[in-house]
């Protein structure tokens, strides 16, 4: 694999966004929904929605990128919208996502690692996600990090709901 820069992600970006968030959710969770279901939730997720985003001061985002400009990853974090208590200083990873050929070459650990960093230096206290219950791979990365599980969440796809855990890191 070529070398990864990382930058911070800027307008401009959403598209690219967009379809890598499509590509990965579909890769890893495709299989799980019905085709309707999969197309209703996607589509929320269109480049327009990524643009409000990275216009907002509210959201950060880090992109990895190869030397081509490819985008291999990146990480969202922002206000914690997970439900349940929380700590007033929570922020909330959102996304993290690899394209499937680069997983286990130490990007979403570099995306993790800013990820954390960031939310330290917005001042956040505790850091939390979701995760679908049966997603070993990441339940183990996220514990790694030493993320534990607070709650759960109905995460809905379209009309199908899937079981997901919130866990919570203190920083």
């Amino acid at each position: 694999m070529s070398e990864v820069a990382y930058r911070d992600g800027r307008p401009g970006d959403g598209p690219r966004l967009s379809d890598l968030f499509c590509e990965s959710f579909a890769a890893t969770f495709g299989h799980m929904y019905a085709r309707e279901d999969l197309a209703d939730f996607l589509c929320k997720m269109d480049a327009d929605a990524f643009e409000a985003e990275l216009a907002s001061p509210d959201f950060a985002f880090r992109l990895a990128e190869d030397e081509a400009g490819e985008l291999l990853g990146y990480a969202k974090l922002g206000p914690n919208d997970l439900p349940g208590p929380a700590p007033a200083a929570t922020l909330e990873l959102y996304q993290l996502y690899v394209r499937q050929c680069c997983l286990g070459k130490g990007i979403g650990q570099a995306l993790m690692d800013w990820t954390i960093a960031e939310a330290r230096r917005r001042g956040a206290t505790h850091l939390q996600l979701s995760v679908f219950v049966d997603n070993r791979r990441a339940r183990r990365f996220y514990e790694n990090y030493g993320f534990e599980e607070v709650g759960k969440f109905v995460f809905k796809v379209g009309s199908h709901e899937d079981d997901d855990r919130i866990m919570r890191l203190a920083l």
